[in-house]
């Protein structure tokens, strides 16, 4: 874990659509691969698709609220590291 950065944590899982909610404290875009960490998650998935307020994005900045799809269940409190 020495070359991930802590870019955020999820605010909000939807788990109907699989969405989860990360308010960033860095900035994330389309193409990079982030490692999802808390006690119950912790995988690594590609930045596909990301949406702020329903409207598709290709980077979000520090202090933005954005939804992406992730392909486990995850919780409210988890950590997202940037790899």
């Amino acid at each position: 874990m020495n070359d991930e950065k802590l870019i955020g944590k999820i605010t909000h899982y939807y788990n109907g659509i699989g969405v989860g909610i990360i308010e960033l404290s860095d900035k994330l875009k389309k193409g990079d691969t982030v490692h999802i960490k808390g006690k119950s998650a912790d995988f690594e998935q590609i930045i596909d698709s990301m949406q702020i307020e329903h409207d598709q994005i290709d980077q979000a900045k520090k202090g933005d609220v954005v939804g992406i799809k992730v392909k486990e269940r995850i919780k409210e409190g988890d950590e997202v590291y940037l790899k």
